[in-house]
């Protein structure tokens, strides 16, 4: 463990519990395999040594995991968006339906339910299940401008944690492993490795529940480094990342998952939403 890491207790009781009621949550062999292959050092830039040959995600079974009603909603909600900053966002009549079923799907899970009491308990959240869903639009969906300079609202919370965005050269955000599978499926991602200590597993020798990795996007733009769960469910990270947001104990929160795992947690607020959000290793 690191020196000096003390994992928040009433945080890390909640989120284990959250944890263990994710039963959308896809384990290695059954629902996914992934190969992480080499690793990489250089967390600044990109790796001039491409340290992976072949695709992280082996498979994934689209059958199984798509069917479930939090995934199939959550999946129509990636290719809503204009990847490059500066270009305006424009939410149509479909696009907004979309987040409302994505909202109404996770909203239907014991996970999110849990979630919920716990934010009204702290005040944060109100307890008309209707409120909230609206405050969880608000917070998730609501554009913004992703630097002063922008003209336009070009941005989401949710497009920079799960969907990722471009600023020139480099990718940003982008932190869901769901959109990284399909990216890499349709020829878009290009994974060149793996950051050894930025990286975890339940037990050893299996594969990791939390990666940290290096990979380019579409027209070549680099990722140096980045983070993600592996194989939880969209429901389980929206309920993580929201109540760090809400809960008002900083930008980043040091967690003990139960006996699995530390992580610290990385939210950032931006206008009235999340700039940003996402897992880090703590060792």
């Amino acid at each position: 463990m690191a020196s000096g890491y003390e994992p928040d207790e009433e945080l890390s009781e909640l989120i284990t519990k959250l944890w263990d009621m994710d039963v959308n949550r896809c384990e290695s062999g059954i629902e996914y395999d992934i190969d992480k292959q080499g690793y990489v050092k250089n967390a600044r830039e990109m790796s001039e040594v491409d340290r992976a040959w072949y695709n992280l995600f082996r498979w994934v079974a689209e059958d199984d995991v798509f069917s479930r009603p939090t995934y199939n909603a959550f999946r129509k909600l990636l290719d809503n968006y204009e990847s490059e900053t500066g270009r305006g966002e424009v939410i149509t009549e479909e696009e907004e339906a979309e987040n409302w079923e994505f909202l109404d799907a996770i909203l239907e899970t014991d996970l999110m339910k849990e979630a919920h009491q716990y934010l009204v308990g702290l005040e944060q959240s109100p307890e008309d299940p209707d409120e909230f869903r609206q405050q969880l639009y608000d917070i998730w969906f609501k554009l913004y401008k992703r630097s002063r300079e922008d003209e336009e609202n070009d941005s989401s919370s949710f497009e920079h944690v799960f969907v990722g965005e471009t600023r020139g050269h480099r990718v940003i955000g982008f932190h869901n492993w769901v959109q990284l599978y399909l990216q890499e499926k349709h020829g878009n991602i290009d994974y060149k490795g793996y950051f050894r200590r930025g990286t975890v597993s339940e037990e050893e020798g299996e594969d990791p529940r939390l990666l940290t990795l290096q990979f380019s996007w579409k027209n070549g733009q680099g990722k140096p480094i980045g983070s993600s769960f592996i194989g939880t469910s969209p429901e389980f990270e929206l309920a993580l990342y929201t109540i760090v947001f809400l809960s008002g104990k900083g930008s980043r929160v040091p967690i003990k998952i139960g006996d699995l795992f530390n992580i610290e947690l990385h939210c950032y607020p931006h206008d009235m939403g999340i700039g940003t959000a996402y897992p880090v290793a703590k060792w």
